[in-house]
């Protein structure tokens, strides 16, 4: 039985990602969409040598949930989120005024291209589960940010029913909806 719900699932998993390919290249006129169509390119970037403190004040002004570690080339060499802030600085009874950012950032950072296209950059994001993804150029200098907010805003309303219908497409076997949990 668990053979046979493998191929299910895996192929429910493909009609999914063919539909968000459609969608994508209808969506954009038969065209595929690129990240910098969407991205934010309005990104605060902080030092390695910055305080805890100073770097959540930033990320409270300007409403952000993330920070881009920037080294003095703007090449990024890390990423700070909030949920970092307070899991290894104040669960952990660091001071935030001393510590550094470069001592709790995470290192291994995930980013994407400018002219990478949107569906593969989505796959990217839900494989790693991440929800920010800065973007680089090719010397590896933060010039943007990707979030699962900036690909939902940038969904034209117009669309909204090719989405609904796709979305009920995926989920009809034979004629009868099947149930998505």
């Amino acid at each position: 039985m668990e053979f046979f719900s493998f191929f299910v699932n895996l192929n429910l998993n493909n009609k999914i990602k063919n539909a968000k390919n459609k969608y994508m290249k209808i969506l954009k006129g038969g065209k595929v969409m690129k990240v910098n169509e969407c991205m934010c390119n309005d990104v605060c970037c902080v030092k390695p040598e910055d305080n805890v403190e100073n770097v959540a004040k930033v990320m409270c002004n300007n409403h952000i949930g993330c920070v881009p570690v920037c080294d003095s080339n703007n090449c990024i060499c890390g990423i700070l989120t909030d949920r970092d802030i307070i899991l290894r600085a104040i669960a952990c009874d660091k001071d935030v005024k001393s510590t550094k950012v470069s001592d709790i950032m995470s290192t291994n950072v995930c980013t994407c291209k400018q002219d990478e296209e949107v569906s593969n950059v989505e796959t990217k994001m839900a494989n790693n589960q991440i929800r920010r993804l800065p973007v680089c150029n090719e010397k590896n200098q933060v010039i943007g940010i990707l979030n699962k907010c900036n690909l939902a805003n940038h969904v034209n309303q117009k669309w909204k029913n090719v989405v609904s219908t796709t979305i009920s497409n995926i989920f009809v076997c034979n004629g009868q909806t099947k149930n998505a949990v």
